[in-house]
């Protein structure tokens, strides 16, 4: 029987989001958008009795409200929104106060995640060649509200954890229609290495959050999309 999905944020990744959600064997239930939820009147008991999970692809400044609304009636919850980290600690007292479940990723293509392995790994490597220079480059679509993009300050982390501590620069840049792309090198007076991603469409984002959306069911706690892919690894 299908799980009963709700989509917070009706835009773009929302409607893709519903396209698909037969797919992954989920009902979408509820749409909550700027025309029934611009003050949090939507997150009521009764729109969300029924409902196994909630998508939210909405605004940064929603971000808070939002889920501690939906965690309000203990409804684990999928965050593909970026822009919000400022408000992470907020947002993580309510998961942990509600006892409910919140996974958040900047990306949740299976191919950026992919990617951040990679990025990693190349970091690491790197880390002790001194000669090498890196830089990180994104480029997205002109309506993208932050810049630089939550996935590219996530490479930016994540090499730093492999251990690469010398100046990374960082760009953005925001015109048409762009669904994504990402970007890091290094470079050196011998050579140049170029690693970069390029999302086709959103729809890897879209199946991604829906993936997460079936692991986060029955779970509690806070988590972010790196950790279910450790778990998946065993």
């Amino acid at each position: 029987m299908p799980r009963n999905l709700a989509i917070v944020g009706y835009g773009k990744m929302g409607k893709l989001i519903e396209s698909l959600a037969a797919a992954y064997d989920f009902h979408v239930a509820l749409k909550l958008d700027e025309f029934n939820n611009s003050h949090s009147e939507g997150l009521t008991a009764a729109n969300f009795a029924g409902i196994d999970v909630a998508i939210e692809f909405s605004i940064p400044s929603a971000v808070p409200g939002n889920v501690e609304g939906i965690a309000a009636f203990g409804v684990p919850i999928v965050v593909g929104t970026t822009g919000w980290l400022e408000h992470l600690d907020a947002v993580k007292a309510s998961i942990e106060r509600r006892n409910t479940a919140l996974v958040w990723s900047p990306n949740f293509s299976i191919g950026v995640n992919a990617f951040f392995r990679i990025i990693a790994e190349a970091a690491r490597i790197l880390a002790n060649e001194p000669e090498y220079g890196a830089w990180a480059w994104e480029i997205h679509h002109s309506a993208k509200k932050d810049a630089p993009s939550g996935t590219l300050l996530k490479l930016v982390d994540e090499m730093k954890k492999a251990g690469y501590t010398r100046n990374i620069d960082v760009g953005s840049n925001r015109a048409g229609m762009i669904p994504g792309t990402h970007e890091i090198g290094f470079d050196s007076s011998a050579d140049t290495i170029t690693l970069r991603h390029t999302a086709r469409s959103r729809e890897g984002f879209a199946k991604g959050a829906l993936k997460a959306a079936q692991w986060i069911i029955g779970k509690k706690g806070f988590y972010e999309w790196p950790q279910i892919n450790a778990d998946k690894r065993g």
